[in-house]
């Protein structure tokens, strides 16, 4: 029996592999970017005793990302927005291996062409360390997500965090993906 290779992943390494060494002129292999992780992120932005809007939420993000997501809580109370250490404040799932490569295949060839108004992502969300940050504005954009059965939109941050300290080898390692950047700045 062969072991399942996502088809991204495939194709990183036996063709993007070399030729990310030869155009960015490494000197060495392990300088070649590559992905370690994707986190996905979105906040609840209501009031956190309601325990139907979190689960909704949590199935949601499980259906999308192929994984259970974890709470993410409060770490002190801040009276302004009427919260208390320990409430709900959002949602966070790690993806890593073969789920973190089906999922990049799933942003760029399937959420990508299905964002309403879509005019590419912005090449100035890198946080300077290689890192590359995507905003969704709404979270039925994934095929898993039953929009009928959705009572409210979530937005979410997606980070690619990748194996380079610089942008402009992770920018290079995104568009042999194809990744359809632009200038604008705004979210998708």
């Amino acid at each position: 029996m062969e072991k399942y290779i996502p088809r991204l992943k495939e194709q990183y390494n036996k063709e993007f592999k070399d030729q990310l060494y030869k155009e960015l002129k490494l000197k060495n292999v392990m300088e070649i970017p590559t992905l370690k992780k994707i986190v996905i992120n979105t906040g609840l932005n209501t009031d956190n005793t309601d325990k139907t809007d979190i689960e909704a939420l949590t199935q949601d993000l499980a259906m999308l990302s192929g994984q259970k997501p974890v709470l993410t809580k409060a770490k002190k109370a801040i009276s302004g927005f009427k919260l208390r250490k320990g409430d709900v404040v959002g949602l966070t799932v790690t993806l890593r291996g073969n789920r973190m490569w089906e999922f990049l295949d799933k942003i760029v060839n399937v959420v990508f062409p299905r964002t309403k108004d879509f005019r590419g992502i912005s090449s100035k969300s890198f946080d300077g360390n290689g890192n590359y940050t995507i905003g969704i504005k709404e979270h039925t954009v994934f095929p898993e997500v039953d929009s009928n059965a959705v009572t409210k939109l979530r937005g979410m941050e997606v980070t690619l965090v990748i194996s380079t300290n610089k942008d402009e080898y992770a920018k290079a390692f995104l568009l042999k993906f194809g990744f359809p950047f632009n200038n604008d700045g705004k979210k998708i």
